[in-house]
């Protein structure tokens, strides 16, 4: 019966995932409704959900006030991801409501916004030509297929900031290649909050302050905005509390200004906020925003009242938790969001230009609280990868790494690049040159692959900042990274990359040995890579860091490598590899 029971699930999600999918004159159409597995990005509970696109469960119906369940229903925040090579995408879908507001376009009410993450993890925005009507239409046309040596490319689509959708489809060129992506793994950043959040009035839904923010920190986003309806309701603020999140944002002041909420109202429900949100979910940080003001405030006493007596209830609340010891709260203060008389539409709504003073704001403030700092040298911002996406997928990696640590301890963690990724060991890779001597030399060491192919410095920071070592407590971590930063970046942008990576690793694995490793010689750079080496050899590196530079052992007399143990001039054969895990054993066990 169970074999019957695994064939049933295996036929019905073949059915699913290709009925997804239709074909009409020269085109496939690809539903996501129809997919078979979350795509939507976006939804605290997307397997909870009455209707495809909506942003709270089912049964919020009867728990949440009538307002907020049908601004639930419009898809702010929403994203839909796919890989294609199309060089043309159709997206058509139906809404319910109004097309635009009197302040507020129709690309920003009902509209769609698509952007392309390149394989260096950098956003570009897709042009289309878009008709609105009784079924709208955006038309992408010529779009570049490929990107470098990769024959596809990973596209993003923003739903509808204040409508809701009836139903969705997506079409291509049927010779084209298209993969629905499902949704990340990655903890979200959780806004509960107004219009404002919603996205009044961003001209299109890549621009609300959400969106931009979603592509600063590269994390999922769950936006709970309720135009005129963020009123830090208990009902709410417990859903919210059902949701694992990165980082809870409470930016709910613009609804709460007096004549409808008193300052002690508002002190009540902050308060009672916070205590439900640290009852349920103690270590996830909250982040409570002040009002921005009104850009008419010099003009208008009463706006300016308004705003200001808000904010001081909110900074009395603040100041009072602090003082009694409470942990995990933060401000982001009217100051830090810097709206001005240029930024706003009607002195209430942020044009673009505000949505991206918040965006700003907002990310430098969660990376303060996070721990997550960035710099202005490449290789200390963070960010994701694809490169080697003809021999696997690097977010697929990602995940499965993420699904390993829920499940396994480690006591010995490798993180790298390709020639630590096509070793051998867990999680497994299609690709392997060096599987006996993994299994000889650390397998009885416990120990986890974290090696991805193609990554510099600045994508080992991003997979650090994602939660690779969280949850985890290994004792020692060995570490070579650096070899593909070569042929972008000078000796001392690698070297600063190095420091500001360990120095990360460091906070998030205080206790482990770090066994920094130099890089291996490689085929027509071996001078390069043993100057480099004496660079990072003389780093001031704590007592936890040790340094070991196996590169002798690959080099013949000459200083050339010697061949005979590379498989192409960079990665090891299994010969090569036999060396080097003899070679970092010996070091594990100085």
């Amino acid at each position: 019966m169970k074999k019957i029971k695994r064939l049933f699930f295996a036929l019905a999600s073949v059915f699913f995932f290709y009925s997804a999918f239709a074909q009409t004159n020269g085109y496939k159409s690809w539903d996501p409704a129809a997919a078979g597995f979350p795509v939507v990005e976006g939804q605290g509970w997307p397997r909870e959900v009455k209707d495809f696109y909506d942003r709270l469960p089912a049964r919020a119906e009867s728990i949440v006030r009538k307002a907020v369940w049908g601004l639930s229903k419009n898809s702010a925040g929403l994203k839909l991801r796919f890989i294609t090579d199309a060089k043309e995408i159709i997206i058509r879908y139906k809404v319910t409501g109004g097309l635009q507001f009197p302040h507020m376009p129709s690309t920003g009410v009902s509209g769609v916004d698509m952007y392309v993450k390149t394989i260096d993890g950098k956003w570009l925005w897709c042009a289309a030509k878009f008709s609105f009507g009784d079924t709208i239409e955006y038309r992408f046309k010529d779009l570049i297929p490929n990107d470098q040596h990769v024959s596809n490319r990973e596209y993003d689509v923003y739903l509808p900031l204040y409508n809701t959708v009836s139903w969705m489809e997506i079409s291509y060129p049927e010779e084209s290649i298209f993969k629905p992506l499902p949704v990340r793994r990655d903890k979200p950043v959780l806004v509960y909050g107004t219009s404002i959040a919603q996205g009044g009035v961003a001209s299109r839904p890549g621009l609300a302050w959400t969106a931009l923010l979603e592509r600063k920190l590269d994390r999922p986003m769950i936006n709970l905005g309720f135009s005129g309806n963020g009123w830090l309701d208990p009902e709410v603020i417990n859903l919210i509390s059902e949701v694992d999140a990165k980082i809870y944002v409470l930016d709910c002041l613009p609804n709460m200004v007096a004549p409808a909420f008193s300052a002690s109202a508002l002190k009540k429900r902050l308060v009672n906020a916070i205590q439900i949100l640290q009852s349920k979910r103690p270590d996830v940080p909250i982040l409570l925003a002040d009002h921005a003001g009104y850009t008419n405030e010099g003009t208008n006493v009463v706006r300016q009242k308004e705003y200001q007596s808000a904010n001081t209830a909110l900074r009395e609340v603040y100041d009072s938790l602090l003082n009694k010891g409470v942990k995990n709260i933060f401000r982001l203060t009217k100051e830090e969001i810097n709206q001005d008389i240029e930024t706003m539409v009607d002195g209430v709504h942020p044009n673009d230009l505000g949505m991206m003073r918040y965006a700003d704001a907002y990310e430098k403030k969660i990376r303060l609280i996070l721990d997550e700092p960035e710099e202005k040298i490449s290789t200390t911002v963070p960010v994701s990868q694809r490169r080697d996406a003809v021999i696997y997928d690097w977010e697929t990696r990602h995940n499965e790494v993420l699904a390993l640590n829920h499940d396994h301890a480690p006591d010995l963690v490798f993180i790298g690049n390709s020639i630590t990724h096509y070793w051998g060991g867990l999680p497994a890779s299609s690709r392997a040159g060096g599987t006996d001597s993994w299994k000889k030399y650390f397998e009885p060491r416990n120990a986890e692959n974290m090696g991805y192919g193609w990554d510099r410095i600045e994508n080992v920071l991003w997979r650090v900042y994602h939660g690779e070592l969280d949850d985890i407590n290994p004792k020692q971590i060995v570490m070579m990274i650096g070899t593909n930063n070569l042929q972008l970046n000078s000796d001392q942008e690698i070297i600063e990359g190095l420091k500001f990576l360990i120095k990360v690793i460091q906070k998030k694995q205080p206790a482990a040995q770090i066994l920094l490793l130099g890089l291996l010689p490689r085929r027509d750079m071996e001078k390069r890579v043993s100057v480099l080496n004496a660079q990072i050899r003389v780093l001031k590196f704590n007592a936890k860091i040790r340094y070991a530079d196996a590169g002798h052992l690959f080099l013949k007399t000459d200083k050339k490598i010697d061949e005979s143990l590379f498989s192409d001039g960079l990665h090891p054969n299994a010969a090569g590899y036999e060396l080097f895990g003899k070679f970092i054993t010996d070091h594990l066990n100085h």
